[in-house]
């Protein structure tokens, strides 16, 4: 999915200013609403944009403590594990992944006392066989897309430009 120079300003936008109307957006950026609309459609549609909601902290909602759960599973039981792991509201995020273990869960708990709790439960989930627990002790750089949006957009702009050695212009 290409993403030029005005998608990138609208991905800005959509970050900094998530409460703004798609009509003050169009005035920021000098575009007729109907042109806004229609990239908007485009970058959901393409899955560059994946959500509008709010973006909730865990904390705040009682469960300072972070950790990253590594889980390894008797072959063959992946897609069941996972599905289990849905069925716990204190796992935020879990991935598949190479390496030490078969799954990666995020897991926030209300204390270390809560977690423990939390991790007995997803070893006694049929199929898995290890757990290894690292806790988080500070967030050092916080979820963002951002340094990344603005990067794919300078090199589209690259791209576009006369001489740039894509052949085009």
């Amino acid at each position: 999915m290409a993403v030029d120079a005005l998608d990138t300003r609208i991905l800005r936008l959509l970050i900094e200013q998530p409460r703004t109307s798609v009509r003050e957006y169009a005035r920021i950026l000098g575009v007729a609403r109907g042109t806004l609309q229609a990239r908007l459609d485009r970058l959901e549609r393409d899955g560059v944009i994946t959500g509008t909601g709010p973006v909730l902290s865990p904390a705040a909602l009682g469960h300072p403590v972070l950790a990253f759960v590594h889980l390894e599973v008797t072959q063959g039981h992946l897609v069941e594990v996972g599905d289990a792991l849905a069925a716990v509201p204190e796992i935020i995020e879990a991935f598949s992944t190479t390496g030490g273990g078969d799954l990666l869960t995020r897991v926030v708990a209300r204390d270390n006392g809560h977690l423990e709790d939390v991790i007995q439960r997803l070893i006694q989930l049929p199929g898995v066989v290890r757990t290894r627990t690292d806790v988080a002790l500070r967030e050092r750089v916080a979820h963002r897309v951002l340094p990344l949006v603005e990067s794919v957009g300078r090199a589209a702009g690259d791209r576009d430009r006369p001489g740039s050695g894509t052949g085009q212009g």
